[in-house]
């Protein structure tokens, strides 16, 4: 973070928000990706409070808490900012349902290095069609369980179309070198996540969203599906707070998640 954030701190103390500061624009909460930039030479940090995932079979149930888990996203240019991602301490606890024994680890997550480039419309209140290329690399650094084990990679194109001050359709269409569920080795994983977002006043926004992921993995191909329905508050210009909630759709998705937290521009 404090790499991230020198060239901020380099032009000295910053006293009020410029007027000409892009209205805030978060990645989350939710299963789009939002096709905004952060404003040249600022810094956004989205933090999650807290993250707990249910996924449950026959033969075992998972329960999967998260906490830290950080986005810093910083302007290069007018239509380009770095993201640097990670989850600072996770807790996976494994309950076998066959015998009873439970296994449980604890540890940081992996970190992810994205960059973001914008097409058309790199600030979020301008009405018409929005789009941006989202590459990224998740780095192995986690726990056994907690991380994903090997290295993988992704691509991203968010696109959006606010039709006025009240209503907007996002659609974020992605292809993944994703690690095999052995731990090494990656796979193609492709999908999209779609959302409508409703602006119920000025300061509180309604977001219902579908994604569905065909992820081809060596030991059996799956159709991830969720729906989740999230609600940001304004807190401020640059303040947003959030909640989540995601359902799996089918027996191949976790069961179910619940997150909460803020994003703040400097």
């Amino acid at each position: 973070m404090a790499l991230v954030a020198t060239p901020v701190w380099a032009q000295g103390p910053q006293t009020a928000p410029s007027p000409h500061l892009r209205e805030l624009c978060s990645e989350r909460p939710g299963l789009t990706t939002a096709a905004c930039t952060v404003d040249p030479g600022h810094v956004q940090v989205e933090l999650g409070f807290g993250n707990w995932t249910l996924d449950r079979n026959s033969d075992e149930r998972e329960d999967r808490i998260e906490a830290g888990d950080i986005l810093i996203r910083y302007g290069l240019g007018k239509t380009t900012e770095l993201q640097i991602g990670g989850i600072a301490y996770g807790h996976v606890r494994t309950l076998d349902r066959t015998d009873g024994s439970v296994r449980t680890v604890q540890g940081g997550g992996d970190v992810t290095i994205g960059l973001k480039q914008n097409l058309r419309h790199p600030a979020e209140g301008k009405t018409g069609l929005a789009m941006a290329v989202l590459t990224y690399v998740t780095l192995p650094t986690g726990r056994q369980d907690v991380g994903e084990g090997d290295w993988s990679a992704g691509l991203i194109m968010p696109l959006s179309y606010k039709v006025n001050d009240t209503l907007s359709f996002a659609l974020s269409p992605e292809a993944d070198a994703a690690v095999n569920e052995g731990g090494r080795g990656r796979h193609l994983a492709y999908g999209a996540a779609a959302a409508v977002q409703v602006h119920l006043t000025e300061t509180l926004r309604l977001s219902p969203e579908v994604q569905f992921i065909r992820d081809d993995d060596p030991q059996g191909a799956v159709t991830l599906s969720t729906a989740s329905l999230s609600l940001d508050v304004r807190a401020g210009k640059m303040t947003q707070f959030d909640v989540q909630a995601v359902a799996g759709l089918n027996r191949d998705t976790p069961d179910l998640k619940l997150s909460f937290g803020v994003a703040h521009k400097f």
